[in-house]
Order: C-alpha cells, then sequence, then structure tokens
C-alpha cells in the first residue's frame, strides 16, 4: 500500500477537504474552551509553536538531509531577542541607556519578527558555515554542542554585566501590539468573551499557513529540487554541478530564521523567558516531531508536531482520574506515565512505520 498522497484525490474532494479543515481551525479554539476551559486552548497555542519549529527543522533535516540535534539553539535567540528589545531588563543593566528611552525599551513586534528571523538565519548560517564538511553522526554532535552553547551561553552572561539575568530569566516582556491590538487581557464582542489565548491562536495558525506556502514554494522549485539531490546523495550532487555549500547554507539559514520568528512569539505569549524553556531534551522532541510525522513531508512533519505536543498533555490531564476510576488510587504518577507511552510510541512507530507516520510518496517507500 503506498503512502497517502493528494495528488490522485479528485480536486473537488480536495477542495471540500480544505474548506472543513479552515472551518475546523476558525473554531478550534471555541470547541476546545468549552470543552476544557481555557486551559486548553494554551496547549493549542503551544502546539501551534511547535509546529513552526517543526517546520523549520524539517527544511535542515527533511528536505536537505542535515541532521541537526541544536536547532532549538535558534528558538532561544529570537526569543531573548525579544525580551531584551521589549523589556524594562537592558535599561536596568545599562542605566546609561536610559536617557535615549524616556519611554523605556518597548520595541515593536513589526521590527523584532523580521528582526528575529534575521538575527537567527545568521546564527544558522555561522552555525552551518564550519560544519559544510561534516555528515551524519558528526554532524548532529557538533549541532547538538552548539544548541548547549547557546543555553549555558543565556544561563551565564550574567556577570560580570547582566546581560540575561542568567538562570533567572528575564520577565516584563511586552505582550504583542499590533496596530492598536492588544494580545492581552479579554475582549468582548456580540456579548461573547473573547480572551487574548484566541487573538494568539490566530495569529500562530496565520505565521504556520505563510510558513507552509514557503516550505511548498521552496519544496517544488529549483531550491527544493537541489536540497532533495544534496539529500540523496551530495557527491553526486556535487559533480551534477549544485553548489552544495551555498545551498547547505541557505538550508540552515531559513530553517534558524522560522525558529527565531517562533522564539519572538513564544517570548511575548509567556512575557517571560529563561535558559531552562531551551534545553537538549526540546531540540530531540522537536525532532522526533520532524521523523514521527513523515521526514520531509510537511503535512506529515504537521502531523508529528500535533501528535507529540498535544496528546501528552491529554494523557497527563486523565491519567490521575483514570487510574482513581479503575484502582482507587494513584499508582505511577503523571509525568512518569506520560514519559513511558511517550517513548513507547515513538519506539513501535519506528519499528512500523520506519518513514513516519505520514511519509513523503516517491517510489519504493511503503506505508
Amino acid at each position: 500500500m503506498s503512502a497517502i498522497s493528494f495528488e490522485n484525490v479528485p480536486k473537488r474532494r480536495l477542495n471540500s477537504g480544505l474548506l472543513l479543515l479552515i472551518v475546523g481551525m476558525l473554531i478550534a479554539p471555541w470547541l476546545a474552551s468549552a470543552t476544557g476551559g481555557n486551559y486548553w486552548v494554551r496547549v493549542i497555542d503551544f502546539t501551534l509553536l511547535y509546529i513552526m519549529l517543526a517546520l523549520g527543522l524539517n527544511i535542515v533535516v527533511g528536505f536537505t538531509g542535515l541532521l541537526d540535534m541544536g536547532f532549538i539553539a535558534f528558538y532561544a535567540v529570537g526569543a531573548y531577542l525579544a525580551a531584551l528589545l521589549a523589556s524594562p531588563h537592558l535599561l536596568d543593566a545599562f542605566p546609561a541607556l536610559q536617557p535615549m528611552f524616556s519611554h523605556g525599551m518597548h520595541t515593536s513586534y513589526l521590527w523584532l519578527v523580521p528582526l528575529g528571523a534575521f538575527v537567527a538565519g545568521i546564527c544558522g548560517i555561522l552555525l552551518g558555515a564550519p560544519t559544510l564538511g561534516l555528515r551524519g553522526d558528526y554532524l548532529a554532535i557538533v549541532t547538538l554542542g552548539f544548541g548547549e552553547i547557546i543555553r549555558i551561553l543565556m544561563r551565564n552572561l550574567d556577570r560580570p554585566v547582566n546581560i540575561t539575568n542568567g538562570a533567572k530569566g528575564i520577565s516584563g516582556i511586552d505582550s504583542l501590539n499590533l496596530f492598536g491590538l492588544k494580545f492581552s487581557g479579554t475582549y468582548h464582542l456580540l456579548g461573547q468573551k473573547i480572551p487574548a489565548l484566541y487573538l494568539w491562536y490566530y495569529l500562530f495558525a496565520l505565521l504556520i499557513a505563510v510558513i507552509i506556502f514557503i516550505c511548498l514554494r521552496l519544496q517544488h522549485s529549483r531550491i527544493g529540487r537541489a536540497w532533495h539531490a544534496i539529500r540523496e546523495d551530495e557527491d553526486v550532487a556535487r559533480a551534477m554541478g549544485i553548489n552544495v555549500r551555498n545551498f547547505k547554507l541557505l538550508a540552515f539559514a531559513l530553517g534558524a530564521s522560522f525558529g527565531g520568528v517562533a522564539g519572538v512569539m513564544f517570548a511575548s505569549f509567556q512575557g517571560f523567558v529563561s535558559p531552562e524553556s531551551f534545553t537538549l531534551n526540546e531540540s530531540i522532541v522537536v525532532l522526533a516531531m520532524v521523523v514521527l510525522g513523515g521526514i520531509g513531508h510537511v503535512p506529515g512533519v504537521i502531523l508529528g508536531a500535533v501528535l507529540l505536543s498535544a496528546l501528552p498533555e491529554v494523557l497527563r490531564s486523565q491519567a490521575i482520574p483514570l487510574q482513581q476510576a479503575l484502582f482507587g488510587s494513584v499508582i505511577i504518577e503523571p509525568e512518569i506515565l506520560r514519559q513511558l507511552f511517550y517513548g513507547l510510541a515513538l519506539v513501535l512507530v519506528m519499528l512500523f512505520r520506519p518513514h513516519g507516520l505520514w511519509p513523503v510518496r516517491h517510489p519504493g517507500v511503503a506505508s
């Protein structure tokens, strides 16, 4: 049985499915809130952030075949950039700057988002440039080290000059404000309360739609075909005249820029950042999303991100009531049970679906 594909689906049926998907996306926060309160809307918002990260990593791992274990570093770069430029911390650390910013450091997110993408993209190039000759496990080790260097740097840049506030993190980050629309508090429309979590949901969904459009356009362009050639056989790609060096750097830069945008959104959404949000475990989780869903397949990557970010929260919330109903007491703590099923699910999927739950369709790949 071949992998799922849209190629042989009738256009009318495909359009109907797309319409249903759009309607479902529009009402998702309302359904989640009615089912379990705003907590589940927040879970969905974080799921969308993970989708952004997974799509960015998919450019490096899926399209180009470069094993990046430190992708979360670019997420941290975007988050800390927003934290420094949209909070009181920088002015507190450097009082000499206060006369220049009499109204405080409140950089507009219309500047911060492209700036976060640019700075993270530069960091991606800085990571990619020294690793161009590395492949496989060696590349994974180097990128892993880069991710840990960034996290440790953020943790220790509180002395002798307090730039990142160390392990305490940076708080008081401005919430997003787009054209006078503040992404905080609660709005009232036609007698209905609309929490800011809903606004974040629609903004994240819009950003994901833009990222998906860019990814699909790249995948089916000359650039995407070059990445595919590099992934399949780098030596053959070089013999065909493809500038492997430049295309690898482009993949690192573009993937990192998506991570930077996600980091800026995370900082504004949370209002707080600390090094503990950017650990190696986060990099592994994002990589698992790409592998689980289907390396190189945009819909598959989205599926993997949804499953590994939302379902564990569902399991954690239901673990205690289910154990009390079955055994009369809690035998295994929810966090332990969640990690157990999380690991077991990954093992089973890799055994029975080695190309992912929704792999890209190409000859020789069975589903």
